[in-house]
């Protein structure tokens, strides 16, 4: 059973998307919050496997609740919920150690399909929500994307395998089954791929991977 802590300032967003996880047998919301004080409280208390925050909150906004969460319930995977207005946010939350951003509006099946991949280890990018990342650069794009792909040439065509499929939002143990080796074997690549290449997390090395056209838009 997958633990989830929602946290979001709007009651008709939180019952929305309670609704939705709580037709997944495998999912249970074991606590609501209201602002960004209130999520950390409860996760220290409720000790979730997945938060799911929304950007902006009183109090203590998404941002700012992702850093406490790391240090207070740092086996939580954090996720967070966005609207196509919140490119700003978006890019800043990117280096805040969260594993994935997920839309408001997006498909149901990709909210759940999100909860469950980041709480199996992996990283989980809308498609639309890498698409606005991306397009944020604006002119930067083409030359960020010839820096993704220098970044990524050291890399063996294993890892670049290894890489294309965190980007698109696989687990080490689908990873693992695509390629048929075993989990340690993937970990391993990803561990050495983000010390290599100076990244921080799976989300960091999923924008790069789309960044390096290793991802099809979708």
């Amino acid at each position: 059973m997958i633990r989830v802590l929602l946290a979001d300032d709007e009651t008709m967003i939180r019952a929305g998307v309670r609704a939705i996880l709580t037709t997944d047998p495998g999912i249970e919301v074991v606590a609501e919050a209201g602002d960004g004080h209130e999520a950390v409280e409860m996760a220290r208390v409720h000790r979730p496997d997945v938060v799911l925050l929304d950007i902006r909150m009183p109090r203590l906004d998404g941002l700012g609740a992702a850093e406490e969460l790391r240090r207070a319930v740092p086996d939580a995977a954090v996720v967070m919920l966005t609207t196509f207005s919140e490119d700003a946010y978006i890019a800043r939350a990117l280096g805040s150690g969260v594993s994935g951003f997920l839309l408001k509006s997006g498909d149901p099946r990709e909210l759940i399909a999100g909860v469950r991949a980041v709480a199996e280890g992996a990283a989980f990018l809308s498609p639309a929500v890498a698409r606005r990342v991306l397009d944020a650069l604006g002119g930067e794009r083409f030359s960020r994307a010839a820096e993704a792909r220098a970044r990524l040439e050291p890399l063996t065509g294993r890892e670049r395998e290894v890489v294309a499929l965190v980007g698109a939002g696989l687990s080490n143990q689908e990873i693992a089954e695509r390629l048929y080796v075993v989990e340690g074997t993937v970990k391993a690549h990803v561990s050495a791929v983000l010390g290599r290449i100076g990244l921080r997390n799976r989300v960091q090395l999923a924008i790069l991977a789309y960044e390096a056209g290793l991802v099809p838009d979708a």
